[in-house]
This record gives structure tokens, sequence and C-alpha cells, in this order.
């Protein structure tokens, strides 16, 4: 179960600064402090808490106090009539001793109230995949937007190179058609982007109250990792133990079960001692004779005992709600296997998913590297002529395709981690925390938009020589020169 919602409060404060750094940890307070989802979740929790208290209270004593004045009139028939006035107070003390039923509402309170803070946790904890995937929606957006740009420009550049051509006789007019099409589209292409990327942050106000205008970005070196353990077994036992979905099905089950023995025990005598005191003053007086009451003095009444009553017969309501609950008992059952079934499952999916997006967003990234060696062979074979228009245009297209592809599944990889962890029921505000320490303020999108590359894969991307053997490129660092990494960006 996750802490309480103060605590994760102090955390997030602990962790952020103010709201104008926009990082994640700092979206995640304001949504702490904002979510109508989350407020209206804690209150539901705190008042399906109170079953237990008003449950208990049903098996403590019960004391209750009452005092009254009335004026009446009293007349017997031949002896005349007086009008008199009567007080009374009364005080009676009622202990029970054996009710069954009210036992068993207890027992089932019990249930319910732990089922309400087992599901307040699950919604904290749905909050925090919320907010992570509005978060990363917005990065993901940002790039998107940075690689439409680089498309359009691209696709001008095309564009501008083929009126060229045509104007001096080396391309047909169908070549700047074929260009322009290129580039009206890629236009669309970016326009859509400015329009999601406005919508996407628009998830992040709703969770804040808050507008932002840009967000920290996610470092390309954050290490994409498997699953630890990397057993699947593993995040399977640990969810069928901790999911909290899973646990909240299986107090309603217990609570079921309560209820059906709250509704058998109806059938039980039910037992309670007691204890009453009365005392009441005023009486007739109908010529000093002796009315029902006297009239000279008090009348005190005080018994303690022990009630027995036996239910024999209600109409068969008993029969009909034992019934009933056997029913809702068996629902319960059913929906709890359910629930495990879909924890299974889930987990299941979810860590083969992780895994293979490990090897996933390698491959994206090795796709950008072909991808952009084949744009720059197939422009050559244009420019000399055994490349058409339409080839050059279709190799823009796969460069950018493999850029969305490869963010796409890097963020992929971000947020089905957490959802892993979430089927397994260890998710936490720590795991955004340790996110946190992959951002990366001054990232730029239109300049980020394509991981950095070693020398040994520039030289790929670029169609060159090595020039230097393998063991001289391992001594060297991994990314290249500054020079060169801005002179690949500005190709795209």
């Amino acid at each position: 179960m996750l802490r309480p919602l103060y605590v994760a409060i102090l955390l997030a404060v602990a962790s952020g600064q103010v709201a104008a750094q926009a990082d994640l940890m700092t979206v995640y307070q304001e949504a702490l402090l904002q979510s109508a989802d989350l407020a209206a979740a804690q209150a539901d929790s705190l008042a399906r808490q109170e079953a237990l208290p008003q449950a208990r209270s049903l098996l403590l004593p019960n004391i209750a106090v009452g005092a009254g004045i009335a004026r009446e009139r009293f007349e017997v028939e031949g002896r005349g009539s007086d009008t008199y006035n009567t007080n009374y107070y009364q005080a009676n003390l009622t202990q029970p001793l054996f009710q069954a039923e009210r036992w068993f509402n207890y027992q089932a309170a019990k249930s319910i109230s732990a089922q309400a803070q087992v599901e307040f946790s699950a919604t904290q904890q749905a909050l925090i995949i919320e907010v992570a995937d509005a978060y990363f929606n917005v990065l993901r957006a940002s790039d998107n937007l940075a690689t439409a740009r680089a498309e359009e420009d691209a696709f001008e550049r095309q564009l501008d190179q083929a009126r060229e051509r045509f104007e001096v006789g080396l391309s047909a007019r169908t070549d700047v058609l074929e260009a322009l099409a290129g580039y009206d589209t890629a236009r669309a292409t970016r326009l859509t982007a400015e329009t999601n990327l406005t919508v996407s942050y628009q998830a992040l106000t709703r969770l804040t109250l808050t507008d932002y205008d840009s967000l920290a970005g996610i470092r390309h070196e954050m290490p994409i990792m498997p699953p630890l353990p990397a057993n699947l077994q593993e995040w399977v036992d640990t969810a069928a133990m901790q999911n909290l979905s899973l646990q909240a099905s299986r107090l309603a089950v217990e609570t079921a079960g309560d209820t059906l023995r709250s509704s058998r025990s109806t059938y039980l005598p039910v037992v309670d001692a007691f204890a009453r005191f009365n005392n009441g003053s005023g009486g007739a007086d109908l010529g000093g004779a002796l009315s029902a009451t006297n009239s000279s003095g008090d009348t005190e009444q005080a018994s303690i005992g022990i009630e027995v009553t036996v239910p024999l017969f209600t109409g068969g309501a008993r029969s009909s709600q034992v019934r009933e609950s056997i029913y809702r008992l068996t629902q319960s059952e059913r929906l709890s296997e359910a629930r495990l079934r879909e924890v299974v499952e889930s987990t299941r999916n979810l860590f083969r998913t992780v895994t293979s997006s490990v090897e996933e967003v390698e491959a994206r990234r090795q796709a950008i590297i072909s991808a952009k060696a084949a744009r720059d062979a197939t422009q050559t074979g244009y420019e000399v002529g055994t490349r058409n228009v339409v080839d050059v245009l279709e190799s823009e297209r796969n460069l950018f395709r493999a850029v969305r592809d490869y963010n796409t599944t890097r963020y992929n990889y971000i947020i089905d981690n957490l959802r892993l962890k979430q089927a397994a029921g260890t998710l936490s505000p720590q795991d955004l925390m340790e996110l946190s320490e992959w951002l990366d303020p001054n990232y730029d999108p239109d300049r980020d938009f394509i991981p950095p590359f070693d020398e040994e894969e520039v030289q790929r991307m670029t169609m060159r020589r090595p020039s230097m053997n393998r063991m001289e490129m391992d001594s060297n660092e991994s990314s290249v020169p500054d020079a060169d990494t801005q002179r690949i960006r500005n190709s795209f």
C-alpha cells in the first residue's frame, strides 16, 4: 500500500522546488494538490472507513436519558375530576451480550475500511501513471513537432532543388510537382504536430491547473534496461500478492462472506443486558382520595436484568436476505478470479513488452543510421541521374519515420515500465524521482530530437570509411565532437 497522501506531497515538495522549473516532480506535486479525481477518491475512502466505528458502536453500551412534562385532566364518574401537572425523567442502559448479526457486520466493516484504503492507494498509483503519461506525451509531441519541422525543411530543400534542376533543363516538371506534393504533405504534418502538442499540454493543465510553456526533456543517455528481476514468474507472483486492485477484490470477498454470516445469524436469539430507572411526579386529587397516581409524592421505578428475544417469523425476509448474500458472495469470488486473470495477463504482457523494448529502442536507433545513409545515397543517385525524385522523397520519409519510431518506442518504454510496476503493486513516487534524475532542463527538441551518435555510427551514417580501428575508437569518447554532431543534426 502506498504511503498516505500527505507523505507523498512532502516527498514531492522535497524533490521539486518551484513550478516554474516544469520538471516531472513539479508536475506531480501540483497534480497531488489540484487533482479533483484524487480529492474525490480521498473523500470517498474516508467516508467508507466510517463504517468501522459505526459497526463497532452497535456492540458497545447504549445509554439514553429522557424527561417530560404534561398538563393532564383526570375524571372519575361520580367522584369528580381534576386537572394537574405531571413530570418525569428516566434513564436506560442497554448492553448487547449476544448479537451475532452485529458482530459479523463489525467484521464486514473491517474489510470495507481496509478495502477503502487499498482502493485509495490504487487511485494514487493511477495518478502517478496519469501524470507520467501526460508529461511524456508532451515530450513525445515536442519531439514529433521538431521532427516535422526538420522534415518540412528537408522537403523544402528538395522542392528548391527540383525547381533549380527544372529551370536548367535537368529534370521534368513532374519532379517539381512531386517535390511540391511532398512539401505540402510535410507542412500538413507539421501543422498537425503543432496541434497535438497544444492538446497534450492541456492534459497537464487539467491535472495541475497550471499552464506550462516547456518541460524538462529526457536525456537520450537514460539507460534502457530490462525489468529487474529478469524472471517473469517473479513478477507474476509479486503482482498476485501486491496488486492493489486485486487486494481490493479479495477484501470484497471477505466483506461478502461476513455479510452472509450476518444474514444467517438473524435466526439466532438476541441477548441484551439492561438497566432502567424512571421517576415521575404529579397526579389527580379527587377530594383527598388517591387517584391512579399519588399526588402527594414521587414514584420511582428501577430495574436491571437480561432480555432474550427469539425471532420466529418475518414473512420470509431473512431467507431472502440469506439468498441475496450467497449470490453476492458468488459474484465477489468470480470478480476476484477474473481480476486475478487480468492482472496475470497484464503483468506478463507488460514484462514481455518492456523486455522487447530494450532491443527495439536500439534497433530503432540503428534504423535512423541506416535510413540516413540510404537517404544520402539516394540523393547522390538522383544528382547523377540513377534515381528519380520519387525515390528521394520516399527516402526522406523513411528517415523521419525512423526518427519518430525511435522516439515513440523510447517513451513507450518509460510508460510501460511504470505500468509494469503498477501491475505488480510496487509503483510509488520514488519511481518518478528516479526518472527525474535523467531529465535535462536545457533539453531543446529542435536540437535534441535525434540521439547522439558515436564516431563509428557517424561513419556509417555518412558512408565514410573508418579512420581508426575498433580498439582506437573504444579508447575515445562515445559521442561525436560537437561540430560533427551539429553537422549531422543540420543534415536532417
